[in-house]
């Protein structure tokens, strides 16, 4: 029987993900996000305005109905412009790292032998761009799982069957020992 262990262990010289180079997504999800966004404005906008037409009481109110609408329009473009700008992943070794966010900054790192399974989607503007969303799920439940979006079709193809394969190596070496 081995004997129990339990060393300290130097923060120094733990690598540092922030060092890796990440991949951005695709200039063309951009545009994926954006006919997105526009739809979701577009209708929330009919919806308004059928709202203004037929209330009478609203009425006074809507020059200010209005204005908070664009403003709340304009903030939804700022803020997801810069969310797309802060995107990007990495594939390593050992693990694959997504890092997303703006007000509150979050990177995952998941180790690729917590990976169950590995989902490829495309949506309908996507799929006109050539684009697809790389979906990793882990053992960890809903706050492990990934979904990567903007990533070239090919690419993520590329990617999913990399991830088969080492999930394939990595119960195979399981199951031997």
């Amino acid at each position: 029987m081995e004997e129990f262990t339990n060393e300290n262990i130097d923060l120094n010289k733990l690598p540092h993900y922030q060092e890796i180079t990440l991949t951005a997504p695709h200039p063309n999800y951009w545009k994926v996000i954006l006919i997105n966004i526009f739809i979701f404005l577009f209708l929330t906008g009919a919806g308004l305005t059928l709202f203004l037409i037929f209330n009478d009481e609203v009425k006074p109110q809507r020059l200010f109905i209005i204005g908070a609408y664009l403003i709340i329009v304009i903030l939804i473009f700022v803020l997801y412009r810069a969310s797309f700008k802060k995107r990007g992943f990495a594939l390593r070794e050992k693990d694959i790292i997504y890092k997303s966010g703006i007000i509150a900054e979050t990177t995952t790192i998941v180790p690729l032998n917590r990976i169950q399974h590995v989902a490829l989607d495309e949506g309908i503007f996507s799929r006109i761009f050539k684009l697809g969303k790389l979906q990793i799920f882990t053992a960890g439940g809903q706050s492990g799982h990934l979904h990567i979006g903007g990533i070239e079709i090919e690419k993520a193809r590329s990617i999913k069957e990399m991830l088969l394969r080492k999930l394939d190596q990595i119960e195979t070496l399981a199951e031997n020992q």
